[in-house]
């Protein structure tokens, strides 16, 4: 089963908790055991599994990121978004979690961020529910 997520996000770096959306598609699949594959189509935008208990942790990697890779750093790139180009290199496009009657087997403090890098924008984001 094949579901798309539509989201708008409103700074140019965010990260979006989407856990209990990919959550939903689970459910309304009536999968109970397989795996879950959250995909993001963009140059400029990731995924990403991590804490989602305290909402600074979030904050703290983004901050971090923003540190390493400046949004302005003599990039050649003429559109003037290298450094979300290579912030998506970094975090990666995709996921995959195992699910467990009808359950994803998240870790206690695990939940999925949508990651942008390029924002404000309308973003995509792909979850293949594969099982029985």
């Amino acid at each position: 089963m094949l579901k798309r997520l539509t989201l708008s996000t409103t700074s140019r770096t965010q990260f979006l908790n989407i856990t209990s959306k990919v959550a939903e598609l689970i459910h309304s699949s009536g999968i109970r055991d397989g795996l879950c594959v959250v995909y993001v189509p963009h140059t400029t935008a990731g995924v990403t599994i991590n804490e989602c208990a305290d909402p600074s942790v979030a904050g703290d990697i983004l901050a971090e990121l923003n540190k390493i890779i400046p949004f302005n750093n003599g990039y050649r790139h003429l559109e003037g978004n290298s450094a979300a180009h290579i912030k998506t290199c970094l975090v990666g496009t995709s996921c995959h979690v195992p699910l467990e009657r009808g359950e994803m087997a998240l870790g206690t403090w695990q939940g999925i961020f949508f990651c942008e890098f390029d924002g404000p924008r309308q973003r995509t984001v792909t979850v293949k529910i594969i099982g029985n």
